[in-house]
């Protein structure tokens, strides 16, 4: 008989996850959700899963046992940022109107909460999933652990932690505390690194029989581990996840709860989740809340325009489509322009395309040496930059680009000098909000225009 499955969510490092790789999103108050953002889109999976169990783990606040153990862990972590500290309250708020338990116990890690209902649960008959980034959790993985990075939708069971570590789940604390953790502030043998630590605990087994050897490695590296044996039994110790925290609940406690629909409308409308505020009219009162996010468009670019209904995109194979576009652009009162390169530094790029748009919704595309298995038959490159030589050098004709200085050296690298660029989205995104951490286009295409880039 299958066995049911508990999945455990490492919320403290989703939250973290989501905070550093989205952009800086804010609501019309000026409320930061970009975390929050990223955090309610990795709850899809399990949200569309349903499994039979399941918590949301986070860090309380305070110190920790650890603390006690060794004053400097995480001693050398900047504050958290306020635009982060503002979103927790809001995400436990969010996770828990969807229907999520959260657990967060004081004096211990999410981790040691993790481990320890993930050893009561697999001797329960129970499988685990645990939901996370964080290699610490890799000490945990047994025949009925494993985990699940939903950054990378990769799996780790015991042969993925080998080839990945080059040590057995059971090896992991001590690989830890051999090459310990500059996150943590976990000190390790100096100039161990992780092929050192999996070579020594191949011939030696453990870390006590790596102690027990010190002796015998030579060089350099063995009078650094010989230096930091006083410390090792202090660094396994904090890299040892706890599994024995006493908790109010059980593996078997822990399911869904019915979604708050109207705490839900409360949060979607405040941190404007426009699609998933849709999708709750749409289906209130369902046993489960699907999941569609798109953030709305933020107050302060309310004028941006809505992008256009009918999308349309040209790929230009032939010489007669390509005259028809050269026409277009030659009477346009703006021309958009961009290149397709080989190289980010425009001194080594060679253009392989390039595109072209004179109106909102209709872009075109001319491949020139793509290269590869199938690839179809494409203009000369030469001929089709001479076309577009003119154009490009005559000032009166406006020009718009995204980041036009790296196009207009890459361009100059064929002969020619772009000039009568008006306009450049890039710059212009930098300008208005300076303190966002990214103005490429698949981000301001998202952002302004709600528009998810073709790749």
């Amino acid at each position: 008989m299958s066995r049911p499955t508990l999945v455990l969510i490492d919320g403290s490092g989703y939250l973290y996850r989501a905070f550093h790789a989205l952009p800086p999103l804010s609501n019309r108050m000026g409320e930061p959700t970009g975390a929050l953002f990223g955090v309610f889109n990795m709850l899809r999976a399990t949200l569309k899963e349903k499994p039979a169990h399941v918590a949301f783990v986070a860090d309380a606040s305070g110190p920790t046992f650890r603390d006690a153990i060794y004053a400097e862990y995480k001693a050398h972590r900047p504050p958290m940022p306020d635009d982060l500290r503002t979103q927790i309250e809001p995400m436990l708020a969010l996770v828990g109107a969807l229907g999520f338990p959260i657990l967060r116990v004081p004096g211990v890690e999410a981790d040691d909460v993790i481990g320890t209902l993930a050893l009561q649960a697999a001797a329960q008959g129970i499988d685990v999933v645990v939901s996370t980034g964080d290699k610490d959790l890799a000490q945990l993985v047994s025949p009925h652990i494993h985990l699940v990075n939903t950054m990378t939708n990769s799996t780790l069971d015991a042969d993925g932690v080998f080839a990945k570590f080059g040590v057995r789940p059971e090896q992991i604390v001590d690989y830890l505390a051999l090459v310990g953790d500059s996150a943590d502030n976990i000190p390790g043998v100096p100039k161990c690194g992780p092929k050192t630590a999996a070579k020594w605990l191949a011939e030696y087994g453990t870390l006590d029989g790596i102690v027990a050897n010190a002796d015998k490695i030579g060089g350099k590296i063995g009078e650094s581990l010989r230096a930091a044996l006083p410390q090792l039994p202090m660094s396994r110790q904090l890299a040892t996840i706890k599994t024995d925290v006493e908790l109010d609940v059980k593996p078997s406690d822990l399911a869904f709860a019915e979604p708050d629909a109207t705490k839900l409308r409360e949060l979607y409308a405040r941190y404007e989740f426009k699609a998933a505020l849709k999708e709750l009219d749409a289906k209130e009162g369902a046993a489960e809340t699907v999941v569609a996010l798109q953030m709305v468009t933020p107050a302060a670019n309310e004028s941006a325009p809505a992008p256009s209904a009918d999308r349309n995109y040209e790929l230009i194979l032939t010489q007669q489509h390509f005259d028809t576009w050269l026409e277009k652009l030659e009477v346009a009162e703006l021309i958009c322009i961009d290149t397709e390169t080989t190289n980010l530094d425009p001194m080594r790029a060679e253009i392989v395309g390039v595109s072209f748009a004179v109106e909102p919704g209709h872009a075109a595309y001319v491949p020139l040496a793509h290269a590869y298995p199938g690839a179809p038959a494409q203009l000369s490159r030469d001929e089709v930059l001479a076309a577009l030589k003119p154009l490009l050098e005559d000032a009166r004709k406006p020009k718009l680009g995204q980041h036009a200085k790296y196009d207009m050296n890459v361009l100059s690298n064929y002969g020619i000098a772009v000039t009568g660029v008006s306009y450049d989205s890039m710059l212009e995104s930098y300008v208005w909000n300076s303190s966002a951490n990214r103005h490429d286009m698949d981000t301001l295409a998202k952002k302004y225009l709600g528009v998810d880039t073709i790749h």
